[in-house]
């Protein structure tokens, strides 16, 4: 069921404690149905990385931005604390917002 998402940082991981990616976008499910589908080209496509295992939304892009830059500076124990505080489990977030179960290559499993 799609949602109306604002300003939106978001982490992105290849699996539970594995390669991390943050960003931050205006169009949270435009933005995870492109890095699931590979449709981005660059790091996410290269690596695998297509799990949503945190995001935070924010009242104007401008804050987004600063907040992702801020987080991009991390040392990776950080991130894993900001993504264990909400989500111990690693479950991929997107699949609360109707997306496909991911394979264990990182590529949405085949709904036939």
């Amino acid at each position: 069921m799609p949602r109306d998402f604002g300003p939106t940082v978001y982490l992105l991981a290849s699996s539970r404690n594995g390669t991390l990616y943050v960003g931050v976008t205006s169009d949270l499910m435009g933005r995870i149905h492109n890095h699931r589908e590979g449709l981005l080209p660059g790091f996410t496509r290269d690596y695998g990385v297509r799990m949503l295992v945190w995001f935070e939304q924010h009242a104007t892009m401008e804050s987004a931005i600063l907040r992702e830059k801020r987080i991009k500076k991390w040392n990776r124990a950080w991130k894993l604390e900001l993504i264990e505080k909400d989500n111990p489990d690693w479950r991929d977030l997107a699949e609360d917002f109707g997306f496909a179960a991911l394979a264990q290559t990182g590529f949405p499993l085949s709904r036939e």
